[in-house]
Formats: structure tokens, sequence, C-alpha cells
């Protein structure tokens, strides 16, 4: 298989799963912005509350807390999502016990988050007000460790949904999955900020954070169908054809049952439903 019909399939991977994402949005538009809506109300606590607090410690102490119970929400609409990326629909009592099964993941999100936050801060700009190379350099190290860990922490919510309950071998997986699919990593941060973008205009109920979260749940599913194909059909032992197997994937081949589940809607048929 030679490159140009490798990027081909590969594009037409990308294509399906923004189509897919689209659709299982559309489906359950209700659902999506129910729980867009539970997380806008869940940031008046660390956004608006504290300022009602006239005791420094405790606005603060509320600000961490409303923080936290933020990404422990997310954790759990990631595992309630996995469902509809999945083909089915969750109810909002799986909502409940999921909050129950993800809020140590959601814990260390929020950590993850704190991190972010320090390094911004504090952090490089301690280091640029050195005012010397070393610090420049010290403050670009930091700056580019932040990035790649952006790029790789975006499939944290969706591994806890698929594959590891414990938050260390998440992380560990996200950075697995970000170096074996860089240039797909990438795309997701791209998507994610057009997402962002198109989300300011419906006030972030749609997509919203949900509709993100579906997409990182719907991408890492179909990746995971690259290892599971590799894993079906490994190269000869000693082959030196094992590097370029792994780059030539055949997406239409592997995407064939879920196009028919997914079925036959295009975006045409959506713009334009009278011309079917």
């Amino acid at each position: 298989m030679d490159d140009t019909v490798n990027f081909t399939y590969y594009k037409r991977m990308i294509g399906f799963l923004v189509k897919k994402t689209f659709f299982d949005v559309w489906d359950n538009m209700i659902r999506i912005v129910l729980l867009n809506l539970g997380f806008i109300l869940s940031l008046t606590i660390p956004i608006l509350l504290p300022g009602f607090i006239p005791i420094p410690a405790l606005a603060v102490a509320v600000f961490a807390v409303g923080c936290l119970w933020c990404t422990v929400y997310l954790a759990a609409a990631a595992l309630s999502l996995k469902a509809i990326s999945d083909y089915g629909v969750f109810s909002f009592a799986d909502f409940w016990a999921n909050l129950k099964a993800g809020w140590p993941a959601g814990i260390t999100l929020g950590f993850i988050g704190f991190f972010f936050f320090l390094a911004i801060k504090i952090i490089i700009p301690f280091y640029l007000q050195m005012n010397s190379l070393i610090g420049l350099l010290l403050a670009a190290v930091v700056f580019w460790t932040l990035a790649l860990t952006l790029i790789a922490s975006q499939f944290f919510c969706a591994i806890r949904a698929r594959l590891d309950t414990k938050p260390l071998k998440i992380i560990k997986k996200c950075f697995i999955i970000f170096f074996d699919n860089a240039g797909f990593s990438i795309f997701t941060l791209l998507y994610t900020i057009v997402t962002l973008i198109l989300s300011v205009v419906f006030a972030f109920l749609l997509p919203g954070p949900a509709g993100i979260l579906l997409f990182f749940d719907e991408a890492l599913r179909l990746r995971l169908m690259k290892y599971d194909w590799l894993e079906a059909n490994p190269p000869a032992e000693g082959s030196p054809n094992r590097r370029r197997l792994r780059r030539a994937i055949p997406w239409d081949a592997i995407l064939i049952e879920e196009r028919e589940k997914t079925g036959s809607r295009t975006f045409r048929n959506f713009i334009f439903p009278w011309k079917d």
C-alpha cells in the first residue's frame, strides 16, 4: 500500500469520526444539553460563590473544591457519554453511578489542571524574569512540556472510560497514545479549538464540553481499532515491513461495520433534506 492510498484511507477515517460525532450529538441533543448545563452550573461554584464569602481562606477552599467538583463532573460525563459512542444511550441514573466510579480520575484531572496553573502563572514568569539565556531555556522547556502534556491529556477521560481505572496508568497511556498517534492527536486539539469557538455561539450548550468529551471518546475508540487490527495481522517475525504495516492501516475495511451501524446519512442530507 503506497503512501497516497494510506493517506486517503486516513482522511476517510477522519471524515467518519467527524460525521459520527456530529450525528451522535444531534441524535442525543437533549442529553448533551443537560450535561453541558450541569457543567455550567458547576462552574458557578468556583467562579461566583467565593466572591460572596468574606473569609479569604474559606473562599480559597471553596474555589479549590469547586474546581475539583468540575473535573469530577467531567470524568463522570465521559463515562456516561461512552454509551453514546458505543451506539447506545445513557440515563441520568447512570450518571450518578459514574460519579462514584469516576471521582479518582476527576481528582487527578484537577491536579493536572493545578499543575498547568502553577506553570503558567508562577514557574514560566519566574524563569523569564531571570533575564538570562538559562532562564529563557528553562521557560521554553516548561512551555513545551506543558504543550505536550496538554495534547496528550485530551484522551484522559476517554482512557478512564475505556482502558483503565488507575490514575497513574491513565496518565501513562495518555502519552503512549499521543506519541504513537502524534498527527491524530494534533488534529483532535485543532478540532477541540474549533468546537470551543462554535460552542460560544450556543452559550456552551452545544456542542459544549459534553460534545468535546464525546469526540475524544469516539476518537479513542477508532484508534483502538487500529491496535486490534495490528494484533490480528502481525507481520512475520523479523520482517522488515513491521514499521510499514503500522502505517498501512486499511481504514476502509476496518470501518465497514461502523459505517453500517452509523447509517447512510451524510452532511448533505442533513443540510438539504429535501434532496433525499
